[in-house]
């Protein structure tokens, strides 16, 4: 059998980091540098340095942009007290929250204030997870994992709903859901479903191809959740072996002896300009044929924040 590539579709940009990255890019046309950007403003290394090129200053925390200056918050959204911080210092500042993420949020807020405890599944220490935790720090309990639950503990059995992180993989987060339900059996679920359109879809385009590959390369940063999430999706799927890599240059020849079908995709912060680049190193090896696994399509856009649109000015 000939070497081939599968690529999956859907891979790369969703709507909301199509929306943040371009958020940045408007903010940097409309005002000039430097536009200051708390945290990362999606997680790919490729990004945030083309970004940093062109006059964006990435910081942590708020305070570390000059009193008025101009701020994107990034698309994994921030808690309320950052919001206040950046006020008290009199920051102008950007939106860029995903949609998706904010919808988190306020379905948190709704149940905080109906006196649920909340049960957010989701990742210790992610930016998406402080941000949601903080808009009801009171209220909710985060879930790493199906084995943290034994230890969670609820002030009324019979109000308890649960709430996850945009980007997990959807099998996992089920598991650990499934092992809530047996202690709690009158868990609520959230309104709609909380795990990203973006995240479920390229989690199933790996699903579909993974058992015909003998290696999958999932094109992401290290602190990609989507990214990571992927890799596991195509082991636990029956793929050969799967890694994640930032560049082409990161591929170790070594993974490629004995290979003839290679899966690819990419995470959901990641441009198209560097599956491009893995698909050129992949063809001068001998991986000319490439096949695309089509599973969805997407037609999903979000507008951008409302200062960036024409005739609105930055507060």
């Amino acid at each position: 059998m000939s070497k081939r590539i599968l690529l999956a579709k859907p891979r790369g940009y969703c709507a909301g980091v199509d929306r943040a990255v371009e958020a940045v890019e408007q903010a940097l046309e409309q005002h000039g540098p430097p536009v200051y950007v708390r945290k990362q403003i999606v997680h790919n290394r490729h990004v945030v340095e083309t970004l940093s090129e062109r006059g964006a200053i990435f910081v942590d925390e708020t305070d570390e942009a000059p009193p008025g200056a101009l701020v994107v918050f990034s698309a994994h959204g921030v808690s309320p007290a950052v919001r206040d911080q950046a006020r008290g210092r009199e920051l102008r500042t950007i939106d860029a929250t995903c949609p998706l993420v904010t919808k988190v949020h306020q379905e948190a807020k709704r149940f905080a204030r109906e006196d649920y405890d909340i049960l957010l599944v989701g990742h210790r220490g992610h930016e998406e997870v402080e941000g949601t935790a903080g808009e009801a720090p009171a209220h909710i309990q985060l879930v790493e994992t199906a084995d943290d639950v034994a230890a969670v503990t609820v002030r009324d059995p019979e109000k308890v709903v649960w709430l996850s992180q945009t980007t997990l993989s959807v099998d996992e987060t089920m598991e650990t859901v499934r092992a809530l339900r047996e202690r709690f059996p009158t868990l609520q679920n959230p309104p709609s479903d909380d795990i990203c359109y973006a995240t479920q879809n390229r989690q199933v385009a790996v699903k579909a191809m993974a058992p015909q590959c003998d290696l999958v390369l999932v094109v992401g940063s290290r602190n990609s959740s989507n990214s990571v999430r992927l890799v596991e999706v195509a082991l636990s799927a029956g793929a050969g072996a799967a890694h994640l890599i930032d560049f082409a240059r990161e591929i170790d020849d070594a993974w490629l002896d004995g290979v003839q079908t290679i899966g690819l995709t990419s995470g959901a912060s990641v441009p198209e300009v560097l599956v491009r680049g893995v698909i050129d190193y992949l063809a001068e090896r001998g991986w000319e044929d490439v096949e695309e696994i089509n599973t969805a399509e997407e037609t999903l856009t979000f507008s951008l924040p409302r200062e960036l649109r024409p005739n609105r000015a930055v507060r």
